[in-house]
């Protein structure tokens, strides 16, 4: 960092629920926050506040990855704004919905190909050729899902997108050493959706084997250590109550009581 600055971290998907989760905790540990966005790059209410109170510098960027160009276009306007490259890329937005081999469409495929796989590519190519001072510590994590694990046929485009990513993760640590770092975090159901019920999310934290369901918190955290952990590249933190070591013929929200 050049004087006192604080380091700048991009998030994509940083607006709203885990992505901004992950914002909240990298602005407590002092990071400046250029906060992604599909269609806005308004805030969630808890992160606004958490931005008011730490006072870190911080801007939003709306950029929907289905359209061509707004992923290239995205890193040079975050540089523009902020003066500097981003010393952390957070590759944390994602396509997730319904589809498997019965229904899937040529279209499913590319749309989530496009949101989850080639969008984060492209962000790291550009956050790969961004100067920066040699003594910067700069790094990449992907925000992967524990199902690539065992991976079952339900939301199928979305996980053979995420599995795109995952496999590039290792691609990039051994292409871009030792300039930068890349790394993964693997959640497991972190922020559940209206759909599950309490009994579900009861019997869920029961089925993982250290029964407790992953706080997003906890994924946070992970973020920030492979952040700052400059010995550690093309690792994958499973935060996810150890839910990886099981087999689940089905998504969470589908499994039978």
């Amino acid at each position: 960092m050049t004087g006192a600055l604080p380091p700048l971290a991009l998030v994509t998907g940083g607006h709203r629920r885990l992505g901004a989760r992950i914002a909240m905790h990298l602005a407590r540990a002092g990071y400046a926050l250029a906060i992604h966005g599909r269609h806005d790059a308004e805030p969630h209410r808890f992160l606004s506040e958490c931005l008011s109170e730490t006072g870190v510098p911080w801007q939003g960027f709306v950029a929907d990855f289905l359209q061509p160009g707004a992923a290239e276009a995205l890193m040079p306007a975050v540089v523009a704004h902020f003066g500097r490259a981003p010393d952390l890329l957070v590759n944390s937005a994602s396509l997730f919905g319904e589809s498997d081999l019965t229904n899937v469409t040529a279209q499913d495929l590319a749309d989530y190909h496009q949101v989850n796989t080639v969008a984060p590519v492209l962000l790291t190519q550009a956050f790969a050729v961004a100067e920066r001072p040699a003594s910067h510590h700069a790094s990449v994590v992907n925000i992967l899902d524990q199902r690539l694990a065992q991976p079952h046929g339900d939301q199928l485009a979305y996980t053979l997108g995420k599995a795109g990513l995952e496999a590039f993760t290792r691609i990039a640590a051994r292409t871009l050493a030792p300039a930068i770092r890349v790394n993964a975090v693997s959640p497991g159901l972190t922020l559940a959706t209206y759909d599950y019920t309490p009994e579900q999310l009861d019997r869920l934290t029961r089925l993982a084997p250290l029964e407790v369901m992953p706080s997003p918190e906890d994924v946070g955290e992970a973020v920030l250590y492979l952040a700052r952990a400059h010995s550690v590249t093309g690792q994958t933190i499973m935060v996810d109550g150890g839910a990886h070591m099981r087999s689940y013929e089905r998504d969470f929200l589908h499994l039978e009581a």
